[in-house]
């Protein structure tokens, strides 16, 4: 027989289970979309989508039951990153995070309601995209690539490495508007290093075989692969071109050099996306992009790839491999 106290404690026990089940199954899932500058094969695309998942969860999101996610691919073409934004759009998504520059601008040009946690974007006040770093004051705010004078440093290392280069083809995407700031900051140093500069604009990948074929004619070259869309794109291309030409080359961003580059500078690729997803849970909590500053990489990348530097004959200085990150032999 159940006496009084246990019944009421089992009564208890069973009123507060459908409370509970109730609760949790009527939870909202809150719909963040995901525009990508990259294809959706390509690995370093998903490693910075995993690293924004990861630490989402870390922060206490339940994908499935407390957010959930919607993802395009623009895979460097401009007509899908436009169509991907719009699809994106229709469903409306609490926030949406946009990786790259071309994809930012793709949303940016539909929503000045919706909002966007960029990643990737190398000047948005020159751009007009926001109104300051510190008071974005729109829709938008996120994370800046680099400053334009960290290309500079390209040449300088190109240099150390490859002292006898006197040339040098500066690889860029003829569409991404901020290289223009980059091949600047790369021309400023050039005179006082005594190179000579190649500025070649790409789309595809005929464009880049027909250049780079047409540089390695001349002797002394080197190379010098600028951030866009169109470079990460054929990144493999060019990193076989250098290796068939033996042209020493320097790079943006680490999986370069992890796929076989010379040599990358530049910020950790990775790491921003860990930091827009605590934005994203800032604005899904009730704070405003406009609100929330700019921020500019903390952490910067020095890789070198023994292996090919040893195929292209060259000793890379005991001072250079002091500095590195990381050393892949």
């Amino acid at each position: 027989m159940i006496g009084r106290r246990e019944f009421v404690t089992l009564l208890g026990g069973g009123v507060a289970w459908p409370l509970a089940a109730s609760a949790q199954q009527g939870e909202r899932a809150r719909r963040i979309a995901v525009l990508m500058g990259f294809a959706e094969s390509d690995p370093e695309g998903q490693a910075r989508v995993a690293a924004f998942r990861e630490t989402l969860r870390s922060l206490g999101w339940i994908q499935g039951r407390s957010f959930r996610i919607d993802y395009r691919w623009g895979g460097g073409d401009a007509d899908r990153l436009r169509t991907g934004a719009g699809e994106l759009l229709a469903m409306t998504p609490e926030v949406v995070v946009s990786g790259g520059a071309s994809a930012f601008s793709a949303i940016l040009k539909m929503t000045r309601s919706a909002p966007i946690v960029f990643v990737g974007v190398t000047d948005p006040v020159g751009a007009g995209f926001v109104e300051s770093l510190a008071r974005p004051g729109g829709n938008a705010t996120g994370f800046t690539q680099f400053e334009y004078g960290i290309s500079g440093k390209w040449l300088e290392i190109l240099k150390q490495v490859a002292p006898r280069v006197t040339r040098v083809a500066v690889i860029r995407d003829a569409e991404f508007a901020a290289g223009i700031g980059q091949l600047a900051a790369i021309q400023s140093v050039a005179p006082s290093l005594g190179v000579e500069l190649s500025p070649v604009g790409v789309h595809d990948a005929g464009e880049v075989e027909r250049a780079v074929t047409a540089f390695a004619r001349g002797s002394d070259g080197g190379l010098i692969v600028v951030s866009g869309a169109a470079t990460a794109r054929h990144r493999e291309l060019i990193i076989a071109l250098a290796a068939q030409y033996r042209l020493p080359a320097v790079y943006p961003f680490h999986y370069y050099a992890a796929n076989g580059g010379l040599i990358s500078y530049g910020p950790d690729t990775i790491d921003p996306y860990r930091h827009a997803a605590g934005y994203v849970d800032r604005i899904l909590k009730g704070e405003k992009p406009a609100d929330l500053p700019v921020q500019a990489p903390t952490k910067y990348e020095l890789v070198i790839n023994l292996k090919t530097a040893k195929a292209l004959g060259l000793t890379v200085p005991d001072t250079l491999l002091a500095r590195a990150d990381e050393v892949i032999e």
